[in-house]
């Protein structure tokens, strides 16, 4: 599976579509850290339930709220839109 950075990604969309479209999948990266997955049309992307967790995991280490927000004023926010 081949790694691209977002840069990299929106510089050549056009190729990493088709190779996309060819059957190949293709991680977005931001930053260093897996963001998005290009992936063939129709096709969906299954993983098993403990590869899924180990992702979830892996996303909530060192993920903080904003300066300023409470985790009170997110779900609040939330249920007004």
């Amino acid at each position: 599976m081949r790694r691209v950075g977002l840069f990299q990604a929106k510089n050549g969309l056009s190729e990493l579509v088709e190779r996309a479209s060819m059957g190949e999948e293709i991680i977005i990266t931001r930053r260093g850290r897996e963001a998005a997955m290009l992936v063939p049309a129709g096709r969906r992307v299954s993983r098993a339930p403990h590869e899924v967790v180990a992702h979830i995991r892996q996303v909530r280490n060192g993920s903080a709220l904003p300066k300023g927000y409470t985790l009170r004023r997110l779900i609040e926010e939330g249920r007004r839109h």
